[in-house]
This record gives C-alpha cells, sequence and structure tokens, in this order.
C-alpha cells in the first residue's frame, strides 16, 4: 500500500496484492517465504512508479503482519529454514509440557498474554523439544525478517513482540526467568524497539531492484492489530474489533490488566503504540468461512462472495449456531464438516447448502462478539457504549448489522484498510509529519468514510443468545 497522512489528508493506493499461502515442506506446514519477498519487492517497484506518477517523492516503508511466527537466522542473516505456519500441529502437545515447569496461571502473571498454543513460546517449546538448527543464531518474528531483508535490522517491535508471550508484563523486556526455566535460549532473542523507530536506510540492493533511492526503514506497530487499532478513529469508550481471518475484539486501555478473573477468561494483555494496551480477546473470525469457501471452490460449487452473503443475508431467521471459538475449527481436515458435526451434536439439520452454513457462521460470529463485549463489561467495570468494527469484515454488512443486534448497541464500520492506515501514521509520525497519535486519529475522524448501524431486532436476538449461551458453555475453548 502506498500512502501519505498529513493535515492536508488521507491518500491510500493499493500497489500490489498477491498470496504466499503456507505449504507443506520437511514435516511442517511452513511459509514460502520467496514468495513473500518476491511480492515486497514488486510492491516496493510499483508503490515507487506510483509515487513518481503523483510527483510525490516516496520517503519510507514499514511492514506489518500477524503475529507469533518466527524465522531463525545464522550469524549471516541467512534464514536457516522457512519459518512455520501457526496452524501446524507441532504444538499440539508441548502445553502440557511446559505447564508443568510454568503454571497456566503463573504463566498469565508473568506475561499477561493469553494462553494460545499458537503462542510463539509454545512454537519455540516445540521447536527446541525437536532440536534447533545449530546455525540458528537470531530469531525474528515475520515482519522482522522483512525489515532484515530491507535494511539489516535485527530488532523487533514491542506490538509484535508482546504478541510472544515471552514479554514480561511490565514491558520491560524479554522474560529471562521464564526462558530460563522453559530451557529456551536468550542469545536468539534481539532487541527491543518501540513503533516509530528509524530502522535504517533501505539497502543498496534494493534501491536497485525498485528504482528507489536510499529511503527509511521505519518500525510502524509491526503487529496488524496494533496497526489496525492505531489506524482506527476509536470513540471514547467504544471496543473495536478487527475483523478478518481473525477477528480481535478489545478495548484500549492505559496498562495491563492481570487478575485471576481476565486469565479465567482467557483475555490478554498486548501491547499498544504510545504507551496503550491492547486488552482483547482472540476469535476465531472469518477463517471459518474463508476454509468452507475454499472446499465449495474445489468442488466446483462456490458462489461469487457478494452473492453468497446476500443470499445468507435473505435467510429468514436462525439456520442454526455454533461456538466459533470451539477447537474443532481451528484447522479441521473439513471446516464444513465440522460445521455440520456440532449441528449435529444439538439436534439441528446439518445442512449441505453453502447459504445456509455462511447464515451459521455469521450469526454465530455475531453472537460471540455480544458475549466477549459484555465479559469486557464484567472484567473492566466499564461500560462499553458501542463497537468500532474495522478491516476486511467491516465491508460485510450484514454482519455489521448483525453485531449491532446481538449486542444491543451501535456499530460504526471502516476502514477495511485500518492495518495500512496505521501503519502509514505510525511512518507520519515518526517522520515528523504528524505529531502524535491523537493527530493523526482526528485526521483520519475527518478523512474516513465510516458506516453507522443501529440495533434493530433485539428481542429476536436476545432469543437467540440465550442458545447460543448454551452452545458456548458445552464448547472446547481455548
Amino acid at each position: 500500500m502506498l500512502g501519505a497522512l498529513s493535515p492536508e489528508g488521507l491518500l491510500l493506493h493499493q500497489a500490489h496484492r498477491f498470496r504466499y499461502d503456507p505449504r507443506r515442506v520437511d514435516g511442517h506446514l511452513r511459509w514460502d517465504t520467496a514468495r513473500l519477498t518476491a511480492g515486497i519487492r514488486v510492491g516496493l517497484a510499483q508503490g515507487a512508479a506510483e509515487a513518481a506518477r503523483l510527483g510525490r517523492p516516496l520517503a519510507s516503508v514499514g511492514v506489518d503482519s500477524w503475529g507469533v511466527d518466527y524465522g531463525l537466522l545464522d550469524a549471516d542473516d541467512r534464514l536457516v529454514e522457512e519459518p512455520i505456519c501457526y496452524r501446524d500441529e507441532r504444538t499440539s502437545d508441548v502445553m502440557e509440557q511446559v505447564f508443568a515447569r510454568v503454571p497456566r496461571d503463573e504463566l498469565f502473571g508473568l506475561t499477561g498474554i493469553q494462553v494460545l498454543a499458537l503462542n510463539t513460546l509454545f512454537q519455540l517449546a516445540a521447536h527446541a523439544r525437536e532440536g534447533l538448527p545449530p546455525r540458528a543464531a537470531r530469531l525474528l518474528l515475520i515482519p522482522d525478517l522483512c525489515h532484515n531483508l530491507l535494511c539489516g535490522a535485527s530488532s523487533t517491535e514491542l506490538t509484535n513482540a508482546s504478541t510472544t508471550q515471552l514479554l514480561r508484563a511490565d514491558r520491560g523486556g524479554w522474560n529471562l526467568e521464564l526462558l530460563d526455566r522453559l530451557a529456551l535460549p536468550r542469545a536468539l532473542m534481539p532487541g527491543i524497539v518501540p513503533a516509530g523507530t528509524l530502522l535504517g536506510a533501505l539497502k543498496k540492493e534494493w534501491q536497485d531492484a525498485c528504482g528507489v533511492g536510499a529511503i527509511q526503514v521505519l518500525a510502524p506497530a509491526t503487529h496488524d492489530t496494533g496497526s489496525a487499532v492505531a489506524g482506527t478513529p476509536l470513540a471514547a469508550g467504544w471496543a473495536y474489533i478487527s475483523s478478518g481471518t481473525w477477528s480481535l475484539l478489545g478495548i484500549e486501555t492505559d496498562g495491563p490488566l492481570i487478575n485471576a478473573d481476565v486469565a479465567r477468561a482467557n483475555f490478554t494483555n498486548e501491547a499498544g503504540v504510545s504507551g496503550t494496551t491492547r486488552f482483547l480477546k482472540n476469535v476465531m473470525g472469518l477463517w471459518i468461512l474463508e476454509s468452507c469457501r475454499r472446499e465449495w471452490d474445489r468442488a466446483g460449487g462456490a458462489l461469487p462472495y457478494e452473492e453468497l452473503l446476500g443470499r445468507a443475508a435473505a435467510v429468514t431467521g436462525f439456520a442454526g449456531l455454533i461456538c466459533p471459538d470451539d477447537r474443532r475449527f481451528f484447522n479441521p481436515p473439513s471446516m464444513s464438516e465440522a460445521l455440520r458435526a456440532s449441528l449435529a451434536e444439538q439436534g439441528r439439520p446439518a445442512h449441505d447448502d453453502p447459504v445456509l452454513l455462511t447464515r451459521v457462521v455469521l450469526d454465530s460470529l455475531a453472537l460471540r462478539y455480544a458475549s466477549l463485549v459484555r465479559t469486557i463489561e464484567t472484567l473492566t467495570g466499564r461500560v462499553i457504549p458501542g463497537i468500532h468494527i474495522v478491516g476486511g469484515g467491516s465491508l460485510n454488512a450484514y454482519l455489521n448489522q448483525a453485531t449491532a443486534d446481538a449486542a444491543a448497541r451501535p456499530v460504526v464500520a471502516g476502514p477495511a484498510e485500518a492495518t495500512a492506515i496505521g501503519n502509514l501514521a505510525m511512518q507520519a509520525i515518526a517522520s515528523g509529519e504528524i505529531g502524535s497519535l491523537a493527530d493523526a486519529r482526528r485526521l483520519l475522524a475527518g478523512h474516513l468514510p465510516l458506516r453507522r448501524f443501529e440495533p434493530r431486532d433485539v428481542d429476536g436476538w436476545s432469543r437467540a443468545a440465550r442458545e447460543y449461551e448454551q452452545i458456548e458453555r458445552g464448547a472446547s475453548l481455548s
């Protein structure tokens, strides 16, 4: 994405969009770093060309990505092996081994991070059990690997570092005691920098390949949710949902909230920008629907996405409900079969119709969101007056309205590209174009087209919520 943010306005242009799906290599599900690198190179070149066409100099570049996954570099900054995807099964039995050394409640107290098998801590423990490559000299998270390619930096940025569950709860650096107790190598862990840090100038080889000068490489909030929240003109007290493959639902706070109730609810305290904390919960999100659509596409029966959503929205009543965060939906061999099995266990029709299954997923997500908003109110003692949905899922008008109905409070939707906008905002702050995050959000509030959804069928959704609560209580949650 090519962009500019200043008091004069917001510019955002898609330079290049590409895929780099994980594939199974050497016994694990791994990311294709060659395709990732090629995509970044093409994107940077096309962004530079568009900037030249607009007559505006390209000033800086920064990378954000999903959290928790990492790669290992040797002493010469060469990748030792392809990074393993968090959906790989290697962590399926490692949590119990970790808890034998550091009990679950103590682990949460030390880090303030929700306990999920995909966390870097459990991935690294599984990696150490299997045997870390002897040439490994440095562990870098995915955006850090990209920054290393671009300018040679070997640091990690705070918002993403906090997702690893290896950081101290007070943000005072890596939890060395925890690393030692789990026999994980301290020497692999990089230095930590805050969002907005200048990492260095773009390498000459990248300048030549992409047709750009010695532009600056800056660390934005390198965790995509950190960038998305930074790019959201969030009203005071409102919850946010960064909606995509995952849905990240939470509020912005001044510091971590760590107690037994939060641990029991498995909420997390991730570092935000400018000293904030993202108090949130991971929800399985549109991954469930995306997985079904891939199955339907392979079977030759996939409807165009907009038609699928339109027909699902036209269904009368509720087609059935599931708990989206049931472990069965994390990475099953067949997502549609997992949905049907869940419906059948409840004595509900096990639909084959993609339209009805789509409606099941969307209604269930809305009810899960509403349930978690109420949980946040209980945990924090705060009243949540509304919900702001950003990311690709904010384009789903039915899900936005269903969320307003299920939560009985207004929903504001947009922008879809909140992550890119937040990344851009932090680069603008770092370069001195904008003074602060508050200034950036004020600018964005005046330039972004947002949609508002008011609750309508609250009674009908209240009845559905009672059924959903029974399903959620019986689900196998992380």
